[in-house]
């Protein structure tokens, strides 16, 4: 799974992607021309707390990659461009993080020469809408001359499928918000279609704006169209050098500020839940890990996940889930307290379910 981080020049989002991947701020890399490309453990607390049960020799944190794609700067006429290496850029990633800045800095002058958060939001939605509008475009009149050509039934089917899209986008609306079935989503999943891409948006606060960030981000989400969209608030600063902490430190540097949870953590926990994921684990003396999975994945797709042949063999699932483990500790007393079970291949996996694959 990959993530984009995208944004304009000076919006925190290196130090943002910096703060992900817990490593040392680079100022010249931050002016690069390319994106930054990191695989990220995700934190998994219930992972920690197995692998204290377990004592195994290894343990295995599931982990996602994050693009830290260029910022967008102002050109010589006085305006900020997207261009095309930008939006392929963009394009390669699962889902979308836009880092938007709130802070004040006169040293650090915004690319649109002002603090405006919903026009920083807009102007890349907009953007991003353009382009697959210009995209469909292309794409409808080559489907009517081939599909003249050809006879093609399948390319007659998308016809009225890229339409409504083209449809939705001349109204200004992401094709996220736009009602589409399972076939037409099929029909549109190769075109990398950046206003369908999953999005959050992560809003760089000035660190005085902690007591009041509620009301700010509450003022964000009502003037978006979007209103499912995630928001969350980041500080980069005070969030940076939570990184670069142990644990114990960590939570008292929160405390002091009255940070909750981390930016790291709500990040990628978001980018779970706006892709559809959850986790499952195994777990044994050799090594506990968590696997990543999309939700109603089966017992024979998780199977599938941790190696092909566990699919293709797949007999049964041995099955506890994680709450009733630290409650009863061993596999035993699970079994005993009617906790464990064998399930089949048909069995929906729940997050933080623990497996165990039984296979020929």
């Amino acid at each position: 799974m990959q993530i984009g981080l995208v944004g304009l020049q000076y919006s925190g989002k290196t130090t943002l992607f910096n703060t992900l991947a817990v490593k040392e701020f680079d100022e010249a890399a931050a002016m690069k021309e390319e994106a930054t490309i990191e695989v990220i453990k995700v934190p998994d607390e219930r992972l920690d707390k197995l692998t204290e049960l377990f004592n195994p020799k290894k343990k295995v944190n599931a982990t996602i990659e994050v693009y830290d794609t260029p910022g967008l700067r102002m050109s010589d006429d006085g305006k900020v461009k997207i261009t095309n290496t930008f939006l392929q850029n963009v394009k390669d990633n699962d889902s979308l993080f836009y880092v938007i800045r709130q802070f004040e800095n006169d040293s650090v002058p915004h690319p649109m020469n002002s603090i405006n958060p919903i026009r920083d939001i807009n102007f890349l939605e907009s953007e991003f809408l353009l382009a697959d509008l210009a995209f469909f475009e292309v794409r409808l009149e080559k489907l009517k001359k081939d599909a003249q050509k050809t006879k093609d039934d399948k390319l007659k089917r998308e016809v009225p499928i890229v339409e409504k899209c083209i449809a939705h986008l001349e109204e200004e609306k992401p094709l996220r918000t736009l009602e589409l079935d399972e076939s037409e989503l099929k029909a549109l999943s190769g075109y990398q279609l950046l206003s369908l891409k999953p999005l959050g948006i992560a809003i760089n606060c000035d660190e005085g704006a902690i007591g009041e960030i509620d009301s700010i981000i509450e003022k964000i989400k009502n003037e978006l169209l979007d209103k499912t969209i995630t928001i969350i608030p980041f500080y980069a600063k005070i969030e940076y050098e939570l990184s670069t902490l142990d644990e114990e430190e960590m939570t008292e540097f929160m405390s002091d500020y009255g940070i909750k949870e981390s930016a790291q953590s709500k990040i990628l926990r978001t980018c779970y839940e706006v892709l559809g994921l959850q986790s499952f684990f195994t777990v044994g003396e050799d090594e506990c890990r968590a696997w990543t999975i999309k939700k109603n994945y089966t017992a024979q797709d998780s199977a599938g996940v941790i190696h092909t042949d566990f699919y293709n063999k797949f007999i049964r699932a041995e099955v506890t889930h994680y709450d009733d483990y630290m409650e009863h500790k061993s596999f035993a007393k699970c079994k005993e307290a009617g906790a464990w079970r064998l399930e089949g291949k048909e069995y929906v996996v729940v997050d933080g379910d623990i497996l165990n694959i039984r296979h020929s």
